[in-house]
Formats: structure tokens, sequence, C-alpha cells
């Protein structure tokens, strides 16, 4: 029997129609710079419109999705386009400062690292038309009276909270600077230079991407109750082999799953207002591979197949922790962030927030995990040795106790997978 037999059975197993089991999944395990096993089984989506679960099918990859826009940032600070500790009102064009500390800037790094003392509210993603600017004004249409704003309690530049609204206005920052949509930036600078497919918009992928984009599932009924019995339903990018219409946007915010999903044209978009409507937090489409040439990058110290995309010094600094908890300086939803860097995250091996059950490996990396999606990044830092791998489906709600992990504060999916990958760490 081959050393990944064992692997492959369990990863098999996981994909079903149980509560814990997922519609499909993939993931690659990686050693010493190469893929040493890979695994795909289950659909990426069902119906007339079936698809086979590839390791090079496109899913919404959620907040995997924020390394790749803190790539976008490291690229501009080693241009001198962008400083870390600069405040974000000279980028937005308009000041910004939180009420309760109305003389502490506001700085990018404080965005990256979730320490701006910004809060997501219900609704952090706008359509066009409307600037960053109506999240944090009284009369702004999106103020939800202050909720973007932490409590006086939680000082901006020393509580951690994660909060997608940062990468939004990172992503905003981006195009200030550049002058570029933020999606097709991210195309030129970022996807492109790693070899990835996928992109932001569905409408504006290729034929052969789109009849690649997989579908995100949840078994929650359209009434929003959970039903063990219920077959997958559909929560995103369920577009039935239909594309939509190039430079159009559809909102997306998952506090908000009641609201009806309408759809914007981009013509008239002006760079720099508002790039939360391409959801620079959780909203890139991409597939296994793309995970897997990405975090060959970082593992590399920067380097992509012999260029050079990051410094080393960039990758430090991603890499590194900006914040630790101190027992009262952040929410760690449920000790689950422990340690955060800029877009990426640090897991001690034996901390509550673990992926591994008997080995205590301390792992860097990123998670993701919205609509019934759970993805991951991750490597042992100072190797090459890593993993990444999706799912595409939450078979119940995250209160339920049955969703909870067995050893750590992660949930059962989670668990289940990246431990099963651990064993050949």
């Amino acid at each position: 029997m081959d050393e990944f037999d064992l692997l492959e059975n369990d990863l098999r197993g996981m994909v079903g129609n149980h509560y814990t089991q997922v519609p499909g999944l993939g993931a690659v395990l990686i050693k010493e710079g190469r893929p040493v096993f890979s695994y795909c089984g289950g659909y990426g989506a069902f119906g007339a419109e079936s698809k086979l679960f590839k390791a090079d099918s496109l899913f919404r990859i959620a907040s995997v999705s924020k390394q790749f826009t803190i790539y976008a940032i490291m690229q501009l600070v080693e241009a001198d386009r962008l400083d870390l500790d600069h405040d974000i009102s000279d980028y937005l064009g308009f000041q910004l400062r939180h009420p309760a500390f109305p003389h502490s800037k506001i700085t990018v790094r404080m965005l990256a690292s979730h320490t701006s003392g910004l809060r997501d509210g219900i609704v952090y993603c706008i359509p066009p038309g409307y600037s960053v600017r109506a999240f944090f004004i009284p009369e702004g249409k999106f103020y939800e009276e202050g909720a973007h704003f932490s409590p006086a309690s939680e000082p901006v530049g020393e509580y951690f909270c994660y909060c997608n609204l940062n990468y939004g206005l990172l992503g905003t920052i981006i195009e200030a600077v550049t002058g570029q949509r933020f999606d097709h930036y991210m195309q030129a600078q970022v996807l492109s230079p790693l070899d990835i497919d996928g992109g932001y918009l569905p409408g504006n992928l290729s034929l052969n991407e789109f009849a690649g984009l997989g579908t995100l599932y949840q078994k929650r009924d359209i009434q929003g109750l959970w039903r063990d019995d219920m077959p997958w339903r559909p929560v995103m990018d369920d577009f039935r082999g239909v594309k939509p219409a190039r430079d159009t946007v559809t909102m997306q915010n998952p506090y908000a799953l009641h609201d009806d999903p309408r759809v914007y044209s981009l013509d008239n978009y002006v760079p720099g207002t508002n790039a939360t409507l391409f959801a620079p937090q959780g909203g890139l489409r991409i597939s296994l591979e793309g995970m897997y040439n990405a975090l060959s990058m970082l593992m590399n110290k920067g380097e992509f197949r012999g260029n050079s995309f990051l410094s080393e010094t960039s990758i430090n600094e991603m890499t590194r922790s900006q914040w630790s908890f101190n027992g009262h300086n952040g929410d760690t939803g449920d000790d689950t962030l422990l340690s955060y860097g800029l877009g990426l995250y640090q897991i001690r091996g034996d901390s509550p927030a673990r992926l591994c059950h008997q080995q205590d490996i301390f792992l860097i990396g990123h998670t993701g995990q919205a609509f019934g999606l759970y993805s991951g990044m991750f490597f042992i830092p100072g190797t090459r040795d890593g993993f990444v791998y999706i799912m595409n489906g939450q078979g119940m709600a995250e209160e339920d106790k049955r969703s909870h992990g067995e050893f750590s504060n992660n949930f059962i999916w989670e668990e289940k997978l990246t431990d099963a990958l651990c064993q050949f760490l």
C-alpha cells in the first residue's frame, strides 16, 4: 500500500451528503517545495451544469484572498508608493479618524493587521456610486449608527478585531495610489505574474475559467433553517452555465444574506472611491493550483519560478507577528486568532487554534470561510513544507455543537482535513 493511500481514504470519506461531509474538496500536500500528494473528490457544482471538483476548478476562496491584497500592498511599499505607517486619510482623500480617538491616525499597517479600530457592521461591501466615506460619517448611507467603529475601550493601533472592511479600504488605497481599478491591478501585478487563473468578477473570467467556476453550498432552506435531510442548496456562484455580463458586480455581504442580491454596472466606476465592491477581503476566485503557486512563492521567500515577485523583506514583514494576544488586547474569535501578521497569521502547535492533533507544528498561513466554503494555505516557516485545501460546502450551522472540532476550536470540517494532512508533514 502506498504511504498516501490512507490519506486518500480519509479525504474520500469526507465527501458526501452527511452533515459533517462536504459536496467536494481538494487538497495538495507539499514537501520540500514539491507537491507529493493531491486529491480532488466530489463535485464543484451539481445540476444540469454538474462539474467534478478538479485541481483547476475556481472557487470564491473567502479570506485566503486577504494575502493577495497584501501582495499588492507590499509591491507598492517596495516601489515607495506606499508607507505602511502612513495615515490612510492621505491616500483615501478624506480625513478618517475614530471618533473616540480623534488624535490617533489610522495606518496601512493597522488595516492589514486588524488593529485599526474599524469594524464590519452589517454591511461592508457597498455598490458603485458611493464612496467608502459613507461608512464613517453620520449622514452616510452605510454609517449604521457608528457600527463601523470599535467601542472606546478598544484603542486604535492596540486592539485586534478581525474586520473585512479593513481590506476593502486597502483595495481602495491600491486604486487611489495606482489610478487603476482594483481587479485590473490585481490581474496585471499579482495573478498573472504568479500564473494564477481567475479573478474577482465572474463576468470577466475567460470562457474556460468560467466553465470551471464552482458553486458554494449550504444545507439551509430559503427560510434560513438548517436541515440535515435536505439536498445541498447553492449559495454563491450558481450561474447555471449563464455567464454574467462583463464589468458587472453583485454585492456580497455574508452578514446580510436576507437582502436580495443586486447586480451593478461598473461602466462609470471611479477607481479610488470604493473598492469594497470587488471584495478584496474574500472575493477572489482561484483554484487549488493557483493557491499552490502562491504558497510556493511564500515558501521561497518571494521568488516564483526564478523571478522575484516580492522581496524577502516583504515576506518577513507579512509573516512576522504584528499583533499577539496578551490576554486582553483583542477579540480572538474563540481563541482561533492569537497572533496576526499582514494578511497572514501564525498558529502555535499547542494552541486552541492548532490544525494538527498529535503533532506540535507551528504554521503560518490563512483560512477562508464564507457562504459554505472552507479554504486554507499553510506552511511551516523556515521550510518548504505545507498544504492548501478547498471545501465547497457546509452541512450545518456553525452554532450547531456538532460543527465544533474535537481537539481544537476550529470547525469539524477544517479539523478533519487539516489533521489528515498534518500526519505527513
